[in-house]
């Protein structure tokens, strides 16, 4: 690493300091956002008539199976860990990537961003430490998808045994055969997609349409940016697969596995759980209300999964049980583990940005305490 000593540091409060979005203040009213709501479900449960059997089942869960839920939500973290830093940057250290891994997921437990929010919040970091914007992109969106490609999978595997009878479960076609086979669509239109993105991209910016070619300003680089990003995702979404590493695989099904257990625990908590190939379906399909942006997708994601799970025919009073307790786990964990995270991630920014630096190699960036740096390649 080639430092220029000659000219000194000068970093602004605004350099070190997380975006807006994640100031201390809005950090805080989401929280607080989050446990009113929390607060509010109790109230109802405890109050409302004809909920007698869901307060029954809640009062005697076994909290031996509750503590399994918050180690899988863990490992499950852990798990996005891994993966974050295998797509990321390989040569960041575990512990930076740690730090920037669980406070994205704790970042996902309070912001309303539908997923996306976290990932802000590890761009913001990356960013800080030197890597390109253009870079960043790219990477979010490989990102996005291979974390989605085994759910998508998972679908497809497991919606197909269930429609031939391999798995025990529902065999109704619109409730197997029909899942399994949109998963395999969608995954022809990613696909189809990327290629797409290429052609429009490379239109957009050589030939921006008429009305803005007096004035190509911004609008026309956006566009070309963001289908260039969706394109180069795409492209390196499949890159990473082909190479097969073993711990982005790894991270990937931990992610994924360990999360869909939490639930599983959840029901074997406050009394049996329903076959494990109807619990994942269920699982897989109510988990896309969790894309509605509210903080830590309280609402969306519970409907969601809630329905799914009564659409695969589990009780309703023990399908409620098992979604509080999966929502309590997955909202918890994550908002304690993630805020020291990411406390600590704000300490490692301060006083160790040649950490996260090295993703960059020959660029030029700011290094708290030595100035301005070239972080040079491996050699």
């Amino acid at each position: 690493m080639q430092v220029d000593r000659e000219s000194p540091a000068r970093v602004s409060a605004a350099e070190i300091e997380a975006p807006e979005g994640f100031a201390s203040h809005k950090l805080r009213s989401r929280l607080a956002f989050v446990i009113v709501v929390v607060l509010v479900v109790v109230a109802l449960i405890t109050l409302l008539p004809g909920l007698a059997g869901l307060r029954s089942r809640l009062a005697h869960a076994k909290p031996a199976w509750l503590a399994l839920g918050v180690v899988l939500k863990l490992l499950s973290g852990l798990g996005y860990v891994a993966a974050f830093r295998m797509i990321f940057c390989r040569r960041m250290s575990w512990r930076v990537s740690t730090e920037i891994g669980m406070a994205e997921l704790g970042a996902n437990a309070v912001l309303p961003a539908g997923g996306a929010g976290g990932l802000a919040l590890g761009a913001w970091a990356l960013k800080r430490g030197g890597m390109s914007g253009a870079e960043i992109a790219r990477r979010t969106v490989a990102f996005f998808l291979l974390t989605s490609v085994p759910n998508v999978l998972g679908v497809i595997l497991i919606g197909s045994a269930l429609a031939l009878g391999v798995l025990a479960g529902e065999h109704n076609l619109l409730l197997s055969a029909l899942p399994a086979a949109v998963a395999a669509a969608a995954v022809v239109a990613t696909l189809l997609a990327g290629r797409l993105a290429a052609e429009l991209g490379e239109r957009a910016a050589h030939h921006p349409p008429s009305s803005e070619r007096r004035w190509p300003g911004v609008r026309v680089r956006l566009r070309a940016q963001g289908l260039r990003a969706l394109a180069d995702g795409v492209t390196e979404s499949l890159r990473l697969l082909r190479e097969g590493d073993a711990v982005l695989v790894a991270g990937l099904l931990a992610y994924l596995v360990f999360d869909v257990a939490i639930l599983w625990a959840g029901f074997r908590a406050l009394g049996a759980a329903p076959p494990v190939a109807v619990l994942a379906m269920a699982y897989l399909i109510g988990e896309l209300g969790g894309l509605i942006p509210v903080p830590g997708g309280i609402g969306g994601l519970d409907a969601g999964l809630l329905g799914a799970l009564v659409l695969y025919h589990v009780s309703i009073t023990a399908a409620a049980g098992a979604v509080l307790a999966y929502r309590a786990i997955a909202l918890v964990v994550p908002a304690i583990a993630g805020g020291i995270a990411f406390l600590a991630l704000r300490r490692t920014l301060r006083q160790e940005a040649e950490q996260i630096a090295v993703c960059a190699p020959e660029a030029e960036v700011e290094i708290i305490g030595l100035g301005r740096a070239v972080i040079g390649g491996e050699h």
